[in-house]
């Protein structure tokens, strides 16, 4: 090189054309590219309208001091117009009706005799101006939007570490337009620890509403949603929620993939579900499928072998392995009982996971109040694959020949299986179990009266039901009295024993059964679905008013003194295809035909509950002292409809009065019942729309021509 004269020259001339190059301006995006950090083709020189803005009919501009605006500013800028609107309004209707107060009092002056006895009712704005909650929400635990709008603003500080959103020394938990403090929060956690979470124990009580919140908001939701299921110290807080959970769990599921935190939140909302007033917009049967659906592919069922079903490294924890195991057992169990309580197959998947030894693994192994529970669930699938699964039939039914040996050999397993679970069987898996037999024996509501057992199997029938009804009646924790906490499952086996009760007793096998004892655990039956309701006008309150008027309209009962009485075919169904809940969808369906034909109100009889005992056509005696918001089921002074009930204590914790009157915190109004309100009706089309519409008439069927049994 240093003999080439040239050499020197052309590596400086090199360089230049490439230092030029580096000090080149970078291209710019327009502004509309650059808000949405999308490619741009924008050209500078000469300037030619990027193709996006071209097509979007957007004016395409570069700006040297443009800056993106961030989408959480954007919607904290919205929503605190949409408060000022809200006051502007607030106020327009406050001078409105001053007003109108101004202009009656002017009235008055001229002619004060045509006022008199009037009273004028004001409506009276926030002075603040201040947009409240539909919920009845009070100023110390709940905030304006004013003051949400101001924390969101303030994006450092907006939200601490925990998730909460604080407005200077309070903290809450917002979703939409419903706003918890952290005091409620974690009273609402206790409320669901103590009273619910024995009945479905799959949950860490040792984590922290934070922890929760952090794993899945719509378990965190879940959560609070099932604790203010009976939340006297705000009763309006569980219908606040209904809505906005609800869209939540639809937007959680519209986002791919899921954590499978969300399948827990998912068996939370199988199990206590938000109350309905019908079966036609209740969403727990598909919320099941896509729990199991939503499991599976996650590759709960195949916790050890997780890497399979996902594309990123997945670092198998054993804590977090026994939880997902745990997670899938629970998942099976609300997967049965959903199915067992609607009448409809299940969409279960018992695999080795479920069914593997102790020995092969130790994190496979499943807690002592999980193991028998998914050992009866197990049960009741083999019931309902060998009674109702016969592809030769057209509803599934097994025949008439082989159901009678069928039973015999699933009541030895049941035999078999309480005998398994005696030794460590607890007051709420005892109700399950029993529950199992019901689901056994309510199959012979199916069987022909001619067969030479058909009594036998009513008795059968008789005995499983008074044995689950007094289960659920007595039914007892350290708490004390927990019925009204139950599941969706439980209430819906007690409107089926209910109704077994009303239909033997009304039956020719009245003269085959104690009609007084029949008749009083009826009468409790129809007080408990009556306190299990968590809502107005919902499904249970409705459903108890059925059962109350079927037993008055149903006829004197046949004494049990009466000799020779002959079988007949009132008890035979003509809804047969919802398994053993056959008889409730048969029972409803009939009630519906006999409403519609008499032109009965039923709005009276809610506001009014039915006396099963009385002969009068009218609803229950207006003369009888109201229920006072304190009073429990079964005490003096109760619900005048019913006849008296043995009196249910009211849940203890289990401490002295005079330390907080309950767990945490806890106040003692929470562990009564609610009391129904019959205020409000809704005037819908108002039990199980649209049930079954018949291609046949009504007495198609032998034995209906006898009208409501």
């Amino acid at each position: 090189m240093d003999s080439s004269p040239g050499s020197t020259d052309d590596v400086e001339e090199t360089a230049e054309p490439q230092e030029e190059k580096k000090r080149q301006p970078v291209k710019r995006a327009c502004n509309e590219c650059r808000q949405q950090k999308l490619r741009c083709d924008v050209i500078q020189e000469p300037f030619t309208t990027c193709s996006r803005c071209r097509r979007l009919k957007l004016e395409c501009k570069i700006e040297s001091n443009f800056k993106r605006i961030g989408k959480r500013s954007r919607n904290a800028e919205m929503e605190r117009e949409i408060v000022e609107l809200r006051k502007q309004i607030a106020n327009a209707n406050a001078n409105a009706a001053m007003n109108q107060q101004q202009q009656a009092l002017q009235q008055s002056q001229v002619a004060p005799g045509k006022q008199d006895g009037a009273s004028i009712s004001t409506p009276v704005s926030n002075a603040a101006g201040v947009y409240q909650t539909p919920s009845g929400m009070s100023a110390d635990q709940y905030m304006g939007s004013r003051e949400a709008v101001a924390s969101l603003l303030d994006l450092r500080s907006g939200f601490d570490s925990s998730n909460y959103l604080r407005n200077g020394n309070q903290q809450f938990k917002r979703i939409e337009d419903v706003i918890v403090v952290t005091e409620r929060v974690t009273e609402l956690f206790n409320l669901f620890f103590t009273f619910y979470h024995p009945f479905l124990p799959f949950l860490d009580r040792e984590q922290s509403p934070d922890e929760y919140y952090s794993a899945s908001p719509l378990l965190f939701w879940t959560i609070i949603s099932v604790g203010a299921r009976r939340y006297q110290t705000d009763p309006h807080l569980l219908n606040s929620l209904a809505a906005p959970v609800t869209r939540l769990v639809w937007s959680t599921l519209a986002d791919i993939p899921q954590s499978y935190h969300v399948v827990k939140a998912l068996c939370l909302l199988c199990t206590w579900p938000f109350p309905t007033s019908s079966t036609s917009t209740d969403p727990t049967f598909m919320l099941c499928g896509m729990m199991m659906q939503v499991a599976m592919q996650l590759g709960l069922h195949r916790p050890s072998h997780a890497q399979d079903f996902s594309k990123f490294r997945v670092e198998l924890i054993e804590a977090e392995l026994r939880d997902k195991v745990r997670t899938w057992a629970v998942c099976n169990i609300v997967a049965q009982r959903v199915a067992t309580g609607y009448g409809q197959p299940p969409s279960t998947l018992y695999d080795w996971t479920l069914s593997s030894s102790e020995s092969t693994d130790t994190n496979f192994k499943l807690p002592a109040d999980i193991k028998p529970r998914l050992e009866i669930e197990k049960f009741c699938d083999k019931i309902t694959k060998t009674l109702y699964s016969n592809r030769r039939d057209p509803v599934g039914l097994a025949s008439d020949q082989e159901r009678s040996t069928l039973i015999s050999f699933l009541s030895r397993d049941f035999d078999a299986l309480e005998d398994q679970l005696r030794s460590e069987n607890d007051s709420i898996t005892d109700l399950y179990l029993r529950a199992s037999n019901l689901h056994l024996h309510l199959s012979a509501f199916f069987d022909n009266p001619t067969a030479k057992n058909y009594r036998e199997r009513l008795l059968a029938l008789h005995v499983a039901t008074a044995n689950f009804l007094e289960a659920a009646l007595n039914l007892e924790t350290h708490v004390g009295p927990v019925l009204s906490y139950t599941p969706y499952y439980v209430y819906q086996m007690m409107l089926a024993g209910g109704f077994t009760l009303l239909k033997l007793c009304k039956s020719f096998f009245a003269a085959h059964i104690d009609i007084e004892y029949s008749k009083n655990l009826f009468n409790r039956t129809i007080w408990a679905i009556r306190g299990i309701s968590v809502s107005n006008n919902d499904l249970p309150e409705r459903l108890a008013e059925v059962l109350a008027q079927m037993w008055r309209l149903g006829g004197t009962p046949i004494q049990r003194s009466t000799n020779n009485v002959e079988v007949d075919n009132s008890l035979q169904l003509k809804v047969r295809c919802r398994m053993s809940m056959s008889l409730v969808f048969d029972s409803v369906w009939r009630w519906r035909e006999d409403a519609q034909t008499k032109g009965r109100n039923i709005e009276a009889y809610l506001k009014n509950p039915t006396n099963p005992d009385s002969a009068d056509s009218s609803a229950a005696s207006s003369i009888a002292p109201p229920r006072a918001s304190s009073s429990t089921p079964g005490v003096a002074g109760g619900d005048p409809s019913l006849a008296p009930a043995p009196p249910l204590p009211q849940a203890n914790l289990g401490l002295p009065s005079s330390v907080n009157n309950g767990v945490g915190g806890l106040p003692s109004t929470i562990t009564g019942f609610m009391e129904p309100n019959y205020e409000v009706f809704d005037p819908l089309n108002w039990l199980l729309d649209g049930l079954v519409d018949f291609p046949y008439s009504y007495t198609a069927v032998q034995g209906l021509e006898q009208g409501i049994a």
